[in-house]
Parts: structure tokens; C-alpha cells; sequence
């Protein structure tokens, strides 16, 4: 059973930056495909970006592309992103979500999730 655990939230003024981390226990993850998803008070689920098991293909919604990037470490079974120039709109609880057998994207719903970590932006 694989377990994901996210790190790195917090409280950032806008334009500033964090890092966000998502370590997977219980097996390997490094044939899986991963994702983050977040979720604003008061509103649905959304997509942010993904990359494919071999880290080959990246895929970022239109609101962080330019500002946000995912990478992944297989050997450390771990993926990151890196989140630049923050904006307000950016606060949300940031979900790692993984799976094994389909690319993540806004249409696909992800078998695994962890439990969020939050990253409030003040302006």
C-alpha cells in the first residue's frame, strides 16, 4: 500500500516562494504517475500539474505555467514542486495524488492521494 506525505507548506508573502515535497512509503513509486492537485476554501478540487513515471512528460494547468514546476526523484521515491511568484490565488491545500496506471490530468481523477499540506499567500 503506498502511503504519500506532503511537506512544505506554509505561509509566503506574494512573489515569494516555497517548495513542496511528497514522500511515498510502503513501495516504490517509480513506475506510478504523479500529480498535484489543490483545493481553495470554498471551491472544488484543481487540477495543478503532472509528470509521467520516467519524468519525460510534464503537464501544468494555464494559472501556474511559467511560475510552478514538478520534478521527481525515483531513486529518493519522491516528487517536488517548486512554486515561484506566488499569488494570492495561489492558497490552497496542495494534494500529491499518484497512479499507476493512467497520465494525471484535469480529466482524470488519481487513485492516491495524500493528505495536503496548506500554503496560504498574503498580498
Amino acid at each position: 500500500q503506498v502511503q504519500l506525505v506532503e511537506s512544505g507548506g506554509g505561509l509566503v508573502q506574494a512573489g515569494g516562494s516555497l517548495r513542496l515535497s511528497c514522500a511515498a512509503s510502503g513501495r516504490t513509486v517509480k513506475n506510478y504517475n504523479m500529480g498535484w492537485v489543490r483545493q481553495a476554501p470554498g471551491k472544488e478540487r484543481e487540477f495543478v500539474c503532472a509528470i509521467s513515471w520516467s519524468g519525460g512528460w510534464t503537464y501544468y494547468a494555464d494559472s501556474v505555467k511559467g511560475r510552478f514546476t514538478i520534478s521527481r526523484d525515483n531513486a529518493k521515491n519522491t516528487v517536488s514542486l517548486q512554486m515561484n511568484t506566488l499569488k494570492s490565488e495561489d492558497t490552497a491545500v496542495y494534494y500529491c495524488a499518484a497512479d499507476p496506471h493512467r497520465l494525471i490530468d484535469p480529466t482524470v481523477v488519481p487513485g492516491l492521494w495524500g493528505q495536503g499540506t496548506q500554503v496560504t499567500v498574503s498580498s
